[in-house]
């Protein structure tokens, strides 16, 4: 499970005093700490991705703030703790396997589509977040002229 391999990597950076690491597993174990305390149950690794995809966008966000501000130090911080997120991340798939899923999801979903046409961004939505950025499902979307 991802949350046991946080934890895992957790105490091999307390070890071997990578303190960059250390701190971003501390930050998320906490995190997840607190919604399953919320939950009142363990999360599943679904809600672990979604947890770390939140923690990214706050990142990238601070970045984009710390270049209006010219805070080179800022960017390249964020940027680091970033890529120490990615390392926990599933792999996404590529663009042109998102339009496919997107068609699929479709045909499959014909009749709530015709009621109702912003269904598909909703049912993409839910059955794509795992496997890719939402904003790049969004932009299928638009592509494909769903949106």
């Amino acid at each position: 499970m991802l949350r046991q391999q946080l934890q895992t990597d957790q105490l091999a950076a307390l070890k071997s005093g990578d303190t960059l690491t250390l701190n971003v597993l501390r930050y998320i174990v906490a995190q997840l700490k607190y919604k399953e305390i919320e939950k009142k149950s363990e999360l599943n690794d679904e809600e672990v991705v979604a947890t770390l995809r939140k923690q990214m966008k706050e990142l990238q966000e601070a970045i984009d703030s710390a270049k209006k501000a010219n805070r080179d130090d800022l960017i390249k911080e964020n940027e680091e703790q970033i890529e120490v997120i990615k390392r926990y991340m599933p792999a996404e798939i590529s663009d042109e396997e998102i339009e496919a899923e997107v068609k699929k999801l479709v045909e499959a979903n014909g009749a709530a589509i015709e009621k109702n046409a912003k269904a598909i961004i909703g049912i993409a939505m839910g059955a794509l977040k795992s496997k890719a950025d939402p904003t790049r499902i969004q932009a299928a979307l638009r592509k494909l002229q769903l949106m």
